[in-house]
């Protein structure tokens, strides 16, 4: 086999995901199985979404697990830089080529005339998509229109008859009609890439030879395989994993399950036993081992083995796993240190002691007091949320908007948490303390506690969205019709 490159790309726009890092996993053994590299690249092209914290937590998620890479941000090699914002100039040379060749074309319709056209599509009930428009335009008529500085995206220019065929590893040929594929959009209006584009260009000039990800991407297959044939490269080997999925086969998701890396981080897990775990997602070791290590699947992985099935990630399984390895690989003493690194690391120290030093008059009540902040979800009951003025309809909807809002903060600090409860509070027309009172009790296990803010702050976003989403759990939970109409209303209510 030639030399094999792999890569994993990880949008800096929200939690480091489980399926980042199951990604990650295969992305990195089957290289290295091969004497390859893997390559860390992040894709921000979409400046609003994207935030530095965002890349800082999902390279810290990684290097927790075990996946460091060979190539990226903070391990220069000779592809680089490994930020796609970094990478700008590289696109316009490659969007000229396209323009060049015909394959691209100058796209002048303004919003307005594209979200009406979806609406008559939409009328007709057709497939929504680009029509076209500007494709008749006369070059003459685009060097004008360009001239005046008319704004103005760049479109990949898609085949209307016949049909995309294209090689999968697991799934053999498989062929897409171009009629469903829409033209799409290779550079935005402010300059930037659109993933699509990006993606293929910074694979080609990254060198991937293999490129592993969530069978989600089938979909947009067609139009990377055009910008491959488009520009005359060949085309790297496809491989599309199965998505995760919960218990019940639906696909993996915060509402359902955990999926942020730092919320099994928090909860105490072995960094070791769950990437174990992510290793049986859609794999089995050859001789039917469940406990391996990250060598033991370099050694063995076989892309070609893995199962199209649906792989359940079921936290009950993760759970035996954990176990066997604080009992069969940690003796006493390593047992005590992994412990004390996890429940009093520095930094949480450090955030715990001004909130209890001044609520307690010996060391005995600390325990007591401030236990919560050691523990992973709390067992609330519905009837620990009685009060004379919420009833269990109102204190749902005070979780779930104050987990939205949350989820929503750019910046986690007890001063930011602060003014964003306060502000929906105020929004709801609620008094502070009523509105509180379910948060005390969801995330603190009491109606009377540590304060709020300063707890929050401590247990962080994973933590606290799960304890909020336990509670919510706890009141009778949220059907999917009454999620439809709380999300309309936290809409409005932003609005107001």
């Amino acid at each position: 086999m030639s030399s094999v490159r792999t890569r994993i790309a990880p949008s800096p726009t929200g939690d480091p995901h489980l399926g980042t890092a199951y990604i990650a996993l295969f992305n990195r053994c089957f290289a290295h199985r091969h004497g390859g590299e893997f390559v860390l690249r992040i894709e921000d092209t979409d400046r609003e979404r994207s935030s530095s914290e965002s890349e800082r937590r999902i390279l810290d998620a990684l290097r927790w697990l075990g996946l460091d890479w060979d190539e990226g941000p903070g391990r220069a090699g000779a592809h680089g830089p490994y930020r796609q914002s970094e990478r700008r100039q590289s696109y316009a040379d490659h969007a000229a080529i396209l323009l060049e060749n015909g394959a691209a074309f100058h796209c002048f319709c303004d919003e307005s005339r594209l979200a009406e056209l979806r609406r008559e599509q939409l009328r007709l009930k057709r497939l929504p998509g680009y029509d076209g428009h500007c494709l008749g335009l006369s070059a003459e008529e685009v060097a004008a229109r360009l001239e005046r500085g008319e704004r103005h995206v760049i479109r990949l220019r898609v085949p209307r008859e016949g049909e995309c065929v294209f090689e999968d590893l697991l799934r053999g040929e498989i062929r897409i009609q171009w009629a469903q594929v829409d033209m799409p959009v290779l550079v935005k209006s402010d300059g930037m890439p659109t993933y699509h584009f990006a993606n293929v260009v910074d694979d080609r000039l990254m060198a991937i030879s293999h490129v592993i990800r969530g069978e989600e991407w089938i979909s947009s297959m067609p139009k990377h395989v055009l910008l491959y044939d488009s520009f005359g490269w060949p085309r790297p080997v496809f491989c599309h994993m199965p998505l995760l999925r919960n218990p019940d086969r639906s696909k993996l998701s915060k509402r359902k399950n955990p999926t942020s890396i730092g919320y099994y981080q928090a909860m105490g897990y072995l960094p070791e036993a769950l990437v174990n775990y992510l290793g049986t997602m859609g794999w089995s070791m050859p001789g039917g081992e469940e406990k391996f290590g990250i060598a033991a699947l370099e050694q063995c992985l076989e892309l070609e083995r893995v199962s199209l099935g649906g792989p359940i990630f079921d936290r009950e399984k993760l759970d035996w796993l954990n176990g066997r390895y604080l009992r069969e690989n940690l003796d006493d003493g390593q047992f005590v240190a992994r412990f004390a690194a996890w429940a009093f690391p520095p930094r949480l120290v450090d955030a715990i002691v001004p909130a209890l030093r001044q609520r307690v008059d010996k060391f005995s009540e600390v325990s007591e007091l401030g236990g919560f902040l050691l523990a992973g979800e709390l067992q609330v009951q519905a009837e620990d949320f009685a009060h004379k003025q919420l009833d269990c309809a109102a204190c749902r909807r005070i979780l779930l908007f104050s987990l939205w809002q949350l989820e929503a903060l750019p910046e986690w600090s007890r001063d930011a948490i602060k003014a964003c409860l306060q502000e929906l509070a105020a929004r709801l027309d609620c008094k502070i303390r009523d509105f509180l009172f379910p948060l005390f009790v969801a995330i603190t296990g009491r109606a009377v506690s540590v304060s709020l803010f300063d707890s929050l702050a401590v247990l962080g976003l994973d933590l606290g969205r799960a304890r909020l989403r336990k509670a919510i759990e706890a009141l009778g939970g949220i059907s999917g019709k009454q999620q439809k109409r709380l999300e309309k209303e936290f809409r409005e209510l932003g609005q107001a």
